[in-house]
């Protein structure tokens, strides 16, 4: 995907276009067509050309660069601006680690950090609510789940998601409405998460006691679990290398027998948006492979009835820096984009959404090693790697793909879905942005 493609093709007007001039030594001359306006195009160059100098260790250059984004970067702008603007962190933060003396950038008060805020319960339901980001996985997720468990009269499924079981209501309500009667169901989740927003201010034992009540105004016999890992915190302050140690611990206690699966049950893997956060470099005890590869590995052997994958639909996982920035320059501009079709451009909810994707972007950007946690791969990439742990893909039905295209009839005109093999793809204007699969066991796909 390209910048120049982007639905939104404006310009943005440079408050002093003569800072060209300063920096014209230094700045490739493929800018200078950008003189009194910066688009996306322009503005993928300065960043395509701040990452080479970083990469270079170049700071005198990349400063310069940033000064130049410094003067068209605003939290309050159009989208390109309001996009800019966390590019702008990240890189500061990057530079600062690089050479904490050299920063002598004077950041616009607009600019300043927001830090995420754990939410109410009602404002995490209005937080998925927002764009279809995370209630496209929760539809195709849902009704593949309904589809793979009939018959069974007791559901457990294991959980790994970061939305705080957002998802599960809806889930309630249609199994409470199955012609034979609901069956049992059971939730369990593990104590540690990756230490990335949203962020939910009631525990996830809280979070089981209202799931509890809601199933029991609907008839659902339920039990909820929280498998307790090293810490239980959900503060973003958690170092990421804390939460890979702590999943690798859980790792090592999940078995049948620890889960109580039962043979009249059937099990259900639901991984959203979470695979990204395990590493994929080598890891502990795993002779050779990684906590990600190990973590596939041990929920095959659990022998689960449907395993669900969900999750961003692109590539931010390679080591270069100039490639991680252009790519999600290119990605990111989407929930920018989206927000700016039905919010308002001071907006509380939009500016903490985009907050929160500025969290992202700023891990992406301005951290390495394990400290870097946000490796997202494209579909794509992960369907090879679950076939290569032998799971078999299986197509969503006709009647999963009409609940999507319902769904996202309630948001602009602007989203859309797509089949890419048995993969179901929510797409931006034509662009991919959210992958949702399912796969099973080799062995088991009848």
């Amino acid at each position: 995907m390209k910048t120049e493609l982007r639905g939104n093709s404006k310009h943005t007007s440079l408050p002093n276009p003569s800072l060209f001039n300063t920096t014209q030594d230094c700045l490739s001359d493929a800018l200078k067509g950008c003189l009194g306006s910066l688009d996306g195009a322009c503005i993928e160059k300065l960043l395509l050309h701040c990452a080479s100098a970083l990469e270079s260790k170049d700071v005198t250059l990349a400063q310069q660069v940033m000064w130049v984004l410094n003067n068209v970067a605003s939290s309050v702008g159009d989208p390109n601006q309001r996009l800019t603007s966390w590019f702008l962190r990240a890189l500061i933060s990057r530079v600062s680690k690089l050479c904490p003396t050299a920063m002598n950038l004077h950041v616009a008060p607009t600019l300043q950090r927001t830090w995420t805020r754990s939410m109410t319960g009602t404002e995490l339901a209005g937080y998925v609510d927002l764009i279809p980001w995370h209630r496209f996985g929760f539809c195709a997720s849902n009704s593949a789940i309904l589809k793979a468990i009939q018959g069974y009269p007791s559901v457990h499924i294991l959980d790994f998601s970061i939305t705080h079981c957002v998802q599960w209501p809806t889930l309630i309500e249609a199994l409470a409405k199955r012609p034979e009667g609901p069956p049992s169901l059971r939730i369990t989740v593990p104590s540690c998460r990756p230490p990335v927003p949203p962020l939910l201010n009631v525990s996830s034992e809280e979070v089981g006691f209202r799931l509890a009540n809601f199933a029991k105004s609907r008839d659902v016999p339920f039990e909820f679990h929280v498998i307790d890992g090293s810490s239980s915190s959900t503060s973003s302050d958690v170092l990421s290398w804390e939460f890979s140690f702590q999943f690798e611990l859980f790792l090592g206690q999940l078995s049948p027998s620890m889960l109580d699966l039962r043979e009249d049950e059937a099990l259900v893997i639901n991984c959203q948006n979470w695979l990204r956060y395990l590493p994929d470099e080598q890891w502990g005890n795993s002779q050779g492979r990684s906590l990600r590869d190990e973590f596939l590995g041990m929920i095959k052997g659990l022998n689960p009835r449907i395993v669900i994958m969900v999750d961003e639909d692109s590539d931010l996982d390679v080591s270069s820096l100039t490639s991680r920035i252009i790519t999600c320059f290119n990605y990111l501009w989407i929930p920018f984009d989206a927000l700016e079709t039905f919010l308002p451009k001071d907006s509380c909810q939009r500016t903490e959404y985009e907050a929160d994707i500025g969290h992202k972007i700023e891990n992406i950007i301005g951290f390495e090693g394990f400290q870097r946690i946000e490796r997202l791969e494209s579909g794509v990439r992960l369907a090879q790697r679950m076939k290569n742990t032998h799971f078999l893909s299986v197509p969503f039905s006709e009647e999963t793909i009409n609940e999507v295209k319902f769904l996202l009839d309630e948001h602009a005109s602007g989203w859309g879905m797509k089949r890419e093999d048995d993969m179901l793809v929510l797409t931006w204007k034509g662009h991919n942005s959210v992958f949702a699969t399912a796969w099973v066991p080799s062995g088991i796909e009848d």
